[in-house]
Formats: C-alpha cells, sequence, structure tokens
C-alpha cells in the first residue's frame, strides 16, 4: 500500500488544525474548550480527501478505505500532538503545561509533557479519528455500491 495520499491529507489536517489555534491563539481564544473541539473538520476534511481519492482510483474495498483514512488521521493527529509538545516547552513547560490543561477534555493534576501529550494522543485523537473514519466510510459506502452497480 502506498502511503501518498495518506501523507499529504495527514499534512493536510495537521497544517489545517496549526492554522486553526494560531488564529485562536491571536483572538485570545484558546482557553475555550468548545472552540477546540472544532478541529474535528479538519479531520474529516482531511479523511474525505484521503476516501474520495482513493475511489476515485478504483480503490472501492470497505477495510482497506479504512485503513486508509484513520492512517491520515493518524498522521494528522501524531503531527498535531508533536506540535502541541514543542509549544508547551516554547511557553514553559511544565509549569504553563498547569494553566493550559484545564481547557482540555481531559483534566489536569500532576503529569508530565509526555504523559500529557500520550494521554492526548491515545484518548482524543483516536476516539476522534476512529469516529469520523467510521462516519465517513458509512457515507462512502453508499457511494461506492452505486458506483460499483452502475459499472
Amino acid at each position: 500500500m502506498k502511503f501518498k495520499r495518506e501523507l499529504l491529507n495527514g499534512f493536510i489536517i495537521f497544517a489545517l488544525i496549526a492554522i486553526y489555534f494560531i488564529i485562536l491563539e491571536v483572538l485570545g481564544l484558546s482557553n475555550n474548550s468548545f472552540l477546540r473541539l472544532f478541529n474535528i473538520l479538519f479531520v474529516g476534511y482531511g479523511v474525505n480527501r484521503t476516501l474520495k481519492g482513493n475511489i476515485d482510483h478504483g480503490i472501492t474495498g470497505y477495510f482497506r478505505n479504512f485503513i486508509s483514512g484513520f492512517i491520515t488521521s493518524t498522521i494528522g493527529a501524531i503531527l498535531s500532538i508533536s506540535a502541541l509538545l514543542m509549544y508547551i516547552y516554547f511557553n514553559g513547560g511544565e509549569a504553563f503545561l498547569k494553566e493550559m490543561s484545564t481547557g482540555f477534555l481531559i483534566g489536569g493534576g500532576e503529569v508530565s509533557s509526555y504523559q500529557y501529550v500520550f494521554s492526548l494522543l491515545l484518548f482524543e485523537s483516536s476516539a476522534a479519528s476512529f469516529i469520523v473514519v467510521y462516519c465517513l466510510m458509512q457515507y462512502w459506502k453508499g457511494k461506492v455500491e452505486v458506483i460499483n452497480k452502475v459499472d
């Protein structure tokens, strides 16, 4: 399996999320956890591009497209979480993390930056990626069935 499409769209997800969070930071809205949830739209956009590209190139297998979409979202998540870790250390490390952690879905507490980032990657981004990929696969499943009947 070639990963060119997944890498490109994973990077697009990362770029869109980065731009979105920079805009939130500039506007002073970065502490609003509700606005942080909108990054799922960027994940959906990138995964949808991957699935559409696969289908346009004749890759219509459900499992293969599911894995392709999940790889795309995981690449975007890993890049985003890596950038978050750099952002935390650029802004003061553990002290900044304690201030910042109240805005995330996972509560704060006494955790290191690596534990915090790993928990975000493991729980929030994996769950969101799975849900987005599953929903888009259900959408494209109907489209692929129609395409296969026409051929």
